[in-house]
């Protein structure tokens, strides 16, 4: 057999790769542009990744001795400035941590910043979560039940109701830091969770020309020093 005849044949020989083999990783966090109140496009929230990782898988030898090497060398600070929010243009999230991230495994810490007019999803789950009033005024909805807010305040999410955030301004954003358990609740299997009402895709109308605040700056300290 001739060179050329035994290379077909060792290429006829030679199974075809899969897709699965050839199709290229998707990344596990979609992110929407900064600028998705001036060009919002759909499939692309935070919620709408079919691909999120809810719970951190765990595998090793029985000491977990290598799982607890690489979770003493994760660095312990985050730099907001690092992270990104995502979706808009009504409602803006900044997921400072959350089981995908490798540091933590039982709650999901994140920012919320709800632009003039601006509401977020409407939906349940069987967790709970606490909602720190940083700036701005707004109310929520808990099974038809109105609870009004402002800076300073804590609003409960209390498990299984449906709820929806709403900012109570039409010029200016109000902000949100948010911590909830959603990963000890689904690791422990209470999967129950449910979208009732999506993001919205519209500009709200007092939110023409709105930018989200990426900027993270140090409000503790009086500007001119003590």
């Amino acid at each position: 057999m001739d060179h050329d005849a035994s290379s077909k044949a060792k290429s006829k020989s030679q199974p075809a790769k899969s897709m699965a083999e050839t199709a290229k990783p998707k990344s596990a966090v979609v992110k929407a542009p900064v600028n998705a109140a001036k060009n919002p496009k759909p499939n692309q929230f935070y919620h709408d990744n079919k691909a999120r990782v809810f719970v951190r898988g765990i595998t090793g030898e029985y000491n977990l001795k290598e799982e607890l090497t690489r979770l003493r060398s994760v660095p312990r600070v985050r730099k907001a400035k690092e992270i990104n929010f995502v979706d808009g243009p009504q409602a803006y999230s900044r997921h400072y941590v959350e089981p995908k991230d490798g540091i933590t495994q039982l709650f999901h810490f994140h920012l919320e910043e709800y632009a003039p007019g601006g509401k977020s999803q409407k939906h349940g789950h069987v967790n709970e979560a606490a909602f720190y009033i940083l700036d701005g005024n707004g109310y929520e909805i808990h099974d038809g039940v109105r609870y009004d807010w402002k800076a300073g305040d804590i609003a409960i999410v209390h498990n299984n109701c449906v709820h929806q955030h709403f900012n109570a301004s039409d010029t200016k954003p109000a902000r949100a830091l948010v911590l909830k358990t959603k990963p000890m609740y689904l690791f422990m299997n209470m999967l129950f969770q449910k979208t009732v009402e999506k993001r919205s895709e519209e500009l709200p109308p007092g939110a023409t020309g709105f930018e989200v605040r990426e900027e993270e700056e140090d409000f503790n300290h009086p500007k001119e020093g003590y």
